[in-house]
């Protein structure tokens, strides 16, 4: 059984409150499609076969980091457009957020598509937050589709947070990579035998601060918030881990996930045998030079896009907890000496293969 229902929280009998951070779509709400876009890096690594696009070098025919990250936003999405047999202007809204300052990336990325625009920002767990939303506005009946889009690029990203590339700054092991990459979702609730998953639940996190302060640490900074999204969405629920097949971080990386596995027992949850991170499998950490993993919007979103939903399809998994994490700092907070609270949003993801 789920846990405590409130149904005066959904309007017009549309969604169903759980416990008290969750809720239930009573309007179905699939994923119609998607599609992600990446770099060289990322396509050198486990699952490079499975990205839809995949630019000849990381500045993708333009002049800047940040415009190479735009035009991963705009790829991803008219190839998600494309894939569903869909034009922009039968999209209702677009929720699109990335890393950099004021969402540059998102903002001139998805201009040209004239899609009604919602601004989002949950640093690295937007990817996450964009699906929660549109997952809200298609339960509730006020959009038949929309598309949910971030992205991340390794340069833009240093520059934002930490050195410009040129300083050549020595990285700690404990530090992740930034993951050059976008991914776009068209949600629908329309029933196709073409639908990727459904989305049959949604938990928003709180912001958790546990007073660190290391930006080159950043699995350490979010595995509490994954620690508290991952008890709520269990507890507002009813479900022990092994309702689900896999529990999916974004990108706490090797650090990280040590740190959830071991902050999640001291709840009594044991969840070791089904974690899964988006920043340990979207690269080889043999081979490929990452440090503790991958990081990065970009990380989650193409890992969804290419891999997870792909096992759903596949019904090699039927439910999965996905919950992209977040680092909410900015380059004025870490150079004013503040924390690095993190943050963390669940989507349940459900195969509708038959």
């Amino acid at each position: 059984m789920m846990g405590q229902q409130n149904k005066k929280a959904g309007t017009g009998g549309n969604g169903i409150a759980a416990g008290s951070q969750s809720f239930v779509p009573e309007r179905p709400v699939y994923v119609r499609q998607s599609a992600c876009v990446a770099g060289t890096k990322e396509s050198e690594g486990p699952l490079g076969e499975l990205i839809d696009m995949v630019g000849k070098d990381d500045l993708f025919g333009c002049k800047t980091w940040e415009e190479a990250e735009s035009t991963l936003q705009k790829e991803a999405v008219t190839l998600a457009l494309g894939k569903a047999g869909m034009k922009a202007e039968e999209v209702r809204y677009l929720f699109a957020g990335d890393l950099l300052g004021q969402s540059t990336a998102s903002s001139f990325g998805v201009a040209s598509f004239g899609i009604p625009h919602m601004g989002v920002y949950g640093a690295c767990s937007t990817c996450g937050e964009t699906l929660g939303l549109g997952a809200m506005a298609v339960s509730g009946g006020m959009a038949e589709d929309v598309i949910c889009v971030t992205s991340s690029h390794f340069a833009s990203a240093e520059k934002e947070f930490r050195y410009p590339l040129a300083y050549g700054n020595q990285r700690p092991p404990s530090a992740t990579w930034t993951v050059t990459g976008s991914a776009a979702f068209l949600l629908t609730s329309k029933v196709s035998k073409r639908n990727r998953a459904e989305i049959t639940g949604v938990t928003n996190g709180k912001i958790v601060d546990y007073g660190i302060k290391d930006s080159l640490n950043m699995g350490a900074c979010m595995a509490p918030a994954a620690c508290d999204l991952i008890a709520a969405n269990l507890r507002d629920f009813g479900r022990k881990p092994e309702d689900y097949d896999k529990i999916i971080t974004g990108d706490l990386g090797l650090v990280g996930q040590r740190a959830l596995i071991d902050l999640l027992r001291e709840k009594n949850i044991d969840i070791e045998k089904r974690h899964v991170d988006c920043g340990i499998e979207i690269y080889d950490g043999n081979i490929q030079d990452v440090g503790s993993g991958g990081s990065g919007c970009g990380c989650s979103a193409v890992t969804l896009s290419a891999y997870i939903l792909k096992m759903l399809e596949e019904s090699v998994w039927k439910r999965v907890l996905f919950v992209p994490t977040g680092a909410l700092l900015s380059k004025t907070s870490f150079n004013e000496g503040m924390t690095v609270p993190g943050i963390a949003h669940g989507i349940v993801l459900e195969s509708v293969a038959s």
